[in-house]
This record gives C-alpha cells, structure tokens and sequence, in this order.
C-alpha cells in the first residue's frame, strides 16, 4: 500500500533482493505516478493494481494492457481497501496520514499480519485499530517501534495486551521508561525567532533520512516525534510519563527501553528504513544483506541531549492530545497535514505549523467521543480540523 513512495519502493528493493522468500501479490497507489505503478506491476507480475484516483486508473489500465499484464486494476478508495483484504500473508500499510486508516482496518479484519509504516492510522484510529487487530497482529515498521519492539519484553500470546511483540523475556511491569530517539532534524539548535525564515526547501533537506515530504517536514518540526509517542503509547501500553524523546543526531541508536533494575536496552543499525521494512515483511523471520552493518572497528561517537521543548513544542502538544484520546489525535494530525501543506505552498511560515496545530486542539470539542470513538466520529473531527485549519491559515 502505497508502492510507488518512500516506503514502498524501499520494500520492492528488499523483494527484488530475495525472490526466493517474497512475492508481491498487489500494489496500491495514490495514482499521482501511474507510469512508476505501471512499471512496478509488470516487473513484479502482480495479481491487483489499485489506484486511489479514479482519473489515473485508466492510464493505468492502459499501460498494462501494453505491457500484456493481466492484473485486475481496482479503483477509488474502494479499490485501495479492497488491495488491503487481498489474499497475503502480510499487508505493508505506507500510504501518507490519514487516507491510510480504512486500509488499515481492511487488513487486521481480515487477518492478515499488518506491517505498519502509516503510523497516522494507528494514532487517529485508536480504539478502533486495537479492538481490531489480534494480539502480535501488527509489526511496526517505524525504525523507533521496531527497536522498542526488540527490547521490549516478551509475554506469552494468551496475556499479550499491548498489539507489538518483543523478544525480550520479562514482564511489561519490568519497564520503566521509553526512550524514542530524534534526529533533531536539520534546525536542531535553531531559535524560534531562527526558524521563522525557514524555506521548504531548508525543511525537505533532512541530514539523516530520505523520506517523502510530508514525514520530512513533520521530521522538521518534530511533529513526526510527538506521532511517534502516540504510537509507542498504543502499541506498547506504556504511560506517557514512562515515555521520554531524546536528540540523538547519528540516528543510529532508534529507541531504547529502560528496566527497573536500572539496566538500558538499546537497539543498534544504520539510519536505513529497509531494515525495518524488511521485518515487516518477514517477520517473525530476519532477511539477510538488507543493509550494511554498523562497523565497529571504526572509531565513532554517539551523542544524546534534551529536547528543546520551548522550541519544537510539538512532542508535548501530542502528549497532551494522546492523553485526552478520543477524536483529539484526529485532530492534531488532520490539523498538522494542512498546515504542512500550506508551508510548501508558502502560505505560512514554519513555526505556524505547530502553531496552526495547537489552536486547532485549543478549540476542538470531543463531543462525548472520549474513549471508544466510531469510525464517523474520527472522519467527522478529521474533516472539522482540515476546514478550521484553513481558516486560521487563510486569516495568517
């Protein structure tokens, strides 16, 4: 889901590394590149090709058919869901926010095991993800919640609550504290009054990851963190205060997990997204040669340091909003998506966005939706946030 992105053209890369062990059965696509979907169907000989715009799909359809590829092509959201419940073993979810969540559900209903690059689905669906995945059903393929998935510890299926397992042998109650990583992203430093000239073009340019831009301005403002601290909350059952973001700008240490007895658990690889990709896909399995291994022979230092909260407030404004639940994180996603897109637009400055974000929450009734919100419920204070967000936007 989402092949022809960052996420899915890294995960093809991995497939085409191991015939012998992966076969792609369906491709879904937003439809903004159906030449590169096109080209992904015939190399891979797939079965379904679904295309989200339904005025892609003939080009799509054309294309095959001149190639002689006999895959079904399915259309509209429809389609996309109906890619999702495609016979598999395993559903890699990367398509970009909150367009990503029925795929999500589609999937975990019907069982298979969802590798879940669209953290979005997760933190604005909530209840309803949980309630719909079985325990172990889903593997993060965030490169922060497979390192906690690694040093989490390990409780058998039956007593499983949390949807990730670890392989650590212990008792969730051992865990003291979450430590999720950050880049810092490329201002990390700067001054609120630094960030005001920031350009996308200063924002798209991530001194560590190659992401596609959504992620790496939400990398810049650290809202991808505080996401990120949602998805660690959901996944794992650990409080929010048992949840801490540290800057650690090698980006080769990618979460860790602390225990009560004082010891520290730290996962350990090259900044590179095939690693956890390629756990999704062949999990509980590890691929071989998926990237090349830290070298330990070579002198190097790594470095961790406080978040600058006053700065990047993102990560508290999450916090904030993961703990009032319901359709909150709804909104602050639906909120940061448009005002994201507005400062590429160069309709509002950089530190806007958060700002954008926060106002939108400020304002957001939850109606009575608190703990267990319907599917509607989630569409509903998704939509209200994207209109109220361009009208603050607008007013800017």
């Amino acid at each position: 889901m989402g092949s022809t992105g960052s996420i899915g053209t890294q995960a093809i890369d991995i497939v085409r590394r191991h015939p012998d062990r992966l076969r792609v059965v369906a491709l879904a696509g937003g439809g903004g590149r159906p030449d590169d979907l096109v080209r992904q169907a015939v190399e891979l000989d797939v079965e379904a090709v679904a295309v989200a715009q339904e005025s892609a799909a003939d080009v799509v359809r054309s294309g095959l058919a001149q190639h002689g590829s006999p895959a079904k092509v399915l259309t509209g959201s429809a389609g996309v869901v109906e890619a999702a419940q495609w016979p598999s073993d395993v559903v890699l979810n990367g398509i970009t926010g909150a367009l990503g969540l029925e795929s999500t559900l589609a999937a975990l209903r019907s069982g298979r095991l969802l590798a879940l690059a669209n953290k979005e689905s997760l933190i604005i669906g909530g209840p309803l993800v949980r309630d719909a995945a079985r325990p172990g059903q889903i593997v993060p393929v965030d490169s922060e919640h497979y390192a906690i998935a690694q040093c989490f510890p390990h409780v058998p299926d039956d007593q499983l609550s949390s949807l990730a397992q670890g392989r650590v042998e212990g008792r969730p109650g051992d865990v003291s504290r979450v430590v999720v990583t950050a880049s810092g992203g490329p201002f990390r430093g700067w001054s609120r009054s630094d960030l005001e000239a920031v350009t996308p073009e200063q924002a798209l340019a991530h001194p560590t990851w190659n992401m596609g831009p959504v992620i790496t301005v939400n990398s810049a403002t650290l809202v991808n963190k505080g996401l990120e601290v949602i998805e660690a909350h959901l996944l794992f059952d650990v409080p929010f205060d048992q949840i801490e973001v540290v800057v650690h700008p090698q980006s080769v240490v990618h979460s860790m997990v602390e225990y009560v007895d004082g010891t520290t658990l730290a996962k350990a690889s090259p900044p590179d997204m095939r690693i956890p990709i390629a756990n999704g896909l062949a999990w509980p399995e590890r691929l071989s040669e998926v990237a090349q291994p830290l070298d330990w022979t070579r002198a190097s230092s790594w470095t961790f340091e406080p978040l600058d909260s006053d700065v990047f407030p993102a990560v508290a404004l999450a916090a904030q909003v993961g703990r009032a639940g319901g359709t909150a994180p709804a909104v602050y996603n639906a909120a940061n998506e448009e005002a994201v897109a507005a400062f590429l637009g160069t309709r509002l400055p950089f530190p806007a966005i958060v700002d954008i974000v926060a106002q939108v929450v400020s304002e957001h009734a939850d109606a009575g939706e608190r703990h267990a919100p319907t599917l509607d419920a989630v569409y509903a204070a998704d939509a209200w946030a994207r209109a109220r967000s361009w009208e603050l936007i607008d007013r800017s």
